[in-house]
């Protein structure tokens, strides 16, 4: 369980995560900021969802 965790103490802001390696910590929250508002695109079959407040990226 500690590596879980640890996945998600240091968040790199500048890397696009995969949902799939790195689910939310709670569904709908941003991992870093715990914020729920997201600007998403679609683009080569990808779902990408980008936290306002921090700029968090994920592929969904």
């Amino acid at each position: 369980m500690e590596d879980q965790e640890d996945k998600y103490v240091n968040i790199d802001l500048t890397k696009v995560y995969e949902y799939s390696e790195m689910p939310d910590k709670i569904s709908g929250r941003c991992d870093n900021c715990n914020g729920v508002k997201f600007k998403s695109s679609v683009g080569g079959g990808k779902f990408l969802r980008e936290c306002v407040n921090c700029g968090m990226k994920k592929n969904i």
